[in-house]
C-alpha cells in the first residue's frame, strides 16, 4: 500500500493463508469484482464522468433544497412568524435547537438504516416526510405546532449528509471526492441565495389569509416534494446496481475506487469495526472539532435579525442575505480546489480559512454601532470559512471518510462526527440572549474562541495522522492474504470460490 496523509493505518486480521467467506459477510464490491485485473485510465475517466452526469445533479439538488428548508425559519423571522405564533426570544432559540436534538438522536439509528436499507430509496422516505412537514409549517399557529413540525425535520435530515458521505466514497476515488462534496455543498451557498429571492418575492404576496412566511413554507414544501419524487426515481443505491451502468460498468466502476481501500457497500453490521471506531482518538478529534466549527452556525437563523439590527429594512435585508450565499460560494470553490490540487493540504488551507472569520468577530465586536455598512462587512466576513456547517467542515467530512476503513465504522464515525454536528448546533442558539442585544459581544466572543480552537484542533489530526502514517511505514510487508476466496451460493444449490484481490479482501475483513 503506498502511504498517504489521510490513508489510516490498516488492521489486518489473524495469520491465515487461504481465506473462505460467504459472499453475505463481504463488501458487494468484493463480490462483484472478484479477481480483477487493472482498469485502463481512460475508461476509468469515462466510467467518472457518467457518474458525474447521473449522480451529481441530484445530490446538488437535494442539497440546495435541504439547506434552504433548514434555513427557512431564519427566513421567517423576518417575514412575521414571531409575531404571527406570539414566540418568545427563548422559543425562537428553542426552535433552532430542538432541530439538531432530534438530528442527534436519530442520527445513529438512521446511519443503521442507511447500511441496512438502499442508500438512495431510504433517503427518498426521508425527503418526503421532510416535504410533508415543511408544508406543515404554515398551519402552525404556536410555539408547540412549530416545535413538533421543527422536530421531524430534524429527525429527517439526518439520513441526508450521511447518506452523501456514503454514496461519494462508494463512487469516487479520495482525490474526487474533496471535490464532489465540495460541489454538492456549493449548493448551501445556492440556497442562500435563491431563499433570499424567494423570501424578497413572498414579502409581495399579499393575501388576506396567507402572510408572506407562509407562503414562503408552501413554496419550499413544495419544491422538496418534487425532489423526493425525483430521487427515489433516478437516484442509484450503489455502483454494483446503478441503472445507468452496464454490467460492465459497475465491475470498472468498482475497480476504480479499489485505491480508496474503504470498501464499497455490506449490509452485514461488523460490531468489531464499531469498537474500533469507537477507540480510534481520531474520531473524537473529528468529533470535539465538528461540534465547536458548527457553534457558529448558529448564525443561520440569527443573520436575518443581526442586519436587520444594524439598520436595514425587512426588504433589504432578504437582499443583503443572498450575499452570504455568494461568500459561501466563494470559499468553498476556492477551498476544495486548492485542497485536490495540492496534496496533503486540507489542515492547512482549513487553518488558513478560519482567519478571516476571527478578523469579522474582531470588527463586529470594535466597530462603532453607527457604522453599519462595516458591521455588515464583518458579519460577511465571519461567513469565510463555516458558512452554515461550510467550506471547513466540507473539508473535514472528506477527510474523514478518506481515512475510515471498512462499511461500518464508516457508517459509525460518520455518525459520531454527525452527532457532534447535531451537540454545537443545538447549543448554540441559547447564546443569543435578548439581554445581549443589539451588540451580541458575549455570544461573538465564544464564536471567536471556537474558531480559534478549531484552526488547533486541525493542525493536531494532521499531526495525528502524519505519526500514524510514519508508523505503519516501518511494518514489514504483509503477504498472508494472497490467497483469499468467496463463497457465493448460486441459484442451483452449488457453490463457487471466487479469489478476490487483495486490496479488497483487507477492508471485507478490517475489525
Amino acid at each position: 500500500m503506498g502511504s498517504s496523509e489521510y490513508d489510516e493505518k490498516s488492521s489486518r486480521p489473524e495469520d491465515v493463508h487461504h481465506v473462505e467467506v460467504s459472499s453475505k459477510e463481504v463488501d458487494t464490491a468484493a463480490a462483484l469484482v472478484g479477481d480483477a485485473g487493472e482498469i485502463d485510465p481512460v475508461e476509468a475517466i469515462r466510467i467518472r464522468k457518467k457518474i458525474d452526469r447521473h449522480i451529481l445533479p441530484l445530490m446538488c439538488v437535494l442539497y440546495w433544497v435541504q439547506f434552504m428548508d433548514k434555513t427557512t425559519l431564519g427566513s421567517s423571522a423576518i417575514l412575521g412568524i414571531t409575531t404571527a405564533t406570539h414566540l418568545t426570544t427563548n422559543q425562537y432559540n428553542w426552535l433552532g435547537t430542538i432541530f439538531y436534538l432530534s438530528y442527534l438522536v436519530f442520527e445513529y439509528p438512521q446511519n443503521l438504516a442507511l447500511q441496512k436499507f438502499p442508500v438512495g430509496k431510504w433517503m427518498s422516505v426521508n425527503i418526503f416526510v421532510w416535504s410533508i412537514a415543511l408544508c406543515c409549517h404554515a398551519a402552525c399557529t404556536n410555539f408547540a405546532g412549530l416545535f413538533i413540525v421543527r422536530l421531524i425535520l430534524g429527525m429527517c435530515e439526518g439520513s441526508i449528509t450521511a447518506g452523501f458521505m456514503i454514496v461519494s466514497s462508494m463512487f469516487y476515488t479520495r482525490n474526487e471526492q474533496t471535490l464532489r462534496v465540495g460541489y454538492w455543498f456549493l449548493m448551501n451557498g445556492t440556497a442562500q441565495i435563491i431563499s433570499g429571492f424567494i423570501s424578497f418575492g413572498s414579502l409581495h404576496i399579499h393575501t388576506s389569509n396567507f402572510e408572506p412566511w407562509q407562503w414562503l413554507m408552501i413554496i419550499t414544501g413544495a419544491i422538496t416534494f418534487v425532489t423526493a419524487i425525483c430521487f427515489f426515481l433516478f437516484f442509484p443505491d450503489s455502483p454494483t446496481n446503478a441503472w445507468f451502468l452496464t454490467p460492465e460498468e459497475r465491475a470498472l466502476a468498482v475497480m476504480r475506487i479499489k485505491e480508496n481501500q474503504t470498501g464499497v457497500e455490506n449490509k452485514h453490521f461488523k460490531k468489531e469495526q464499531m469498537i474500533e471506531a469507537l477507540l480510534d482518538p481520531k474520531t473524537w478529534m473529528f468529533a470535539l472539532f465538528s461540534a465547536l466549527d458548527n457553534v457558529p452556525n448558529s448564525l443561520t437563523n440569527q443573520r436575518a435579525l443581526i442586519v436587520s439590527s444594524f439598520g436595514f429594512t425587512n426588504l433589504q435585508t432578504t437582499l443583503l442575505g443572498c450575499v452570504d450565499g455568494f461568500v459561501e460560494i466563494v470559499t468553498i470553490w476556492t477551498g476544495v480546489n486548492i485542497a485536490a490540487r495540492f496534496p496533503n493540504s486540507r489542515a492547512y488551507v482549513g487553518t488558513v480559512y478560519f482567519i478571516p472569520n476571527l478578523v469579522g468577530v474582531i470588527i463586529i465586536n470594535t466597530l462603532p454601532w453607527s457604522d453599519k455598512v462595516g458591521l455588515l462587512f464583518g458579519q460577511w466576513l465571519t461567513g469565510v470559512g463555516t458558512t452554515g456547517f461550510g467550506h471547513i467542515l466540507v473539508l473535514s467530512l472528506s477527510w474523514l471518510s478518506s481515512v475510515t476503513a471498512g462499511h461500518t465504522k464508516r457508517i459509525t464515525t460518520n455518525a459520531i462526527m454527525l452527532c457532534a454536528y447535531c451537540i454545537g448546533n443545538a447549543a448554540a442558539p441559547f447564546m443569543w440572549q435578548a439581554k445581549y442585544k443589539p451588540r451580541n459581544h458575549v455570544p461573538w466572543t465564544i464564536i471567536g474562541i471556537c474558531y480559534g480552537v478549531c484552526m488547533l484542533l486541525l493542525l493536531a489530526i494532521r499531526f495525528h495522522l502524519h505519526r500514524q502514517n510514519q508508523s505503519r511505514d516501518l511494518e514489514p510487508h504483509d503477504d498472508r492474504y494472497d490467497d483469499v476466496y468467496i463463497e457465493r451460493v448460486n441459484e442451483d444449490g452449488t457453490i463457487d470460490e471466487i479469489k478476490v484481490e487483495k486490496v479488497q479482501c483487507w477492508q471485507t475483513l478490517l475489525p
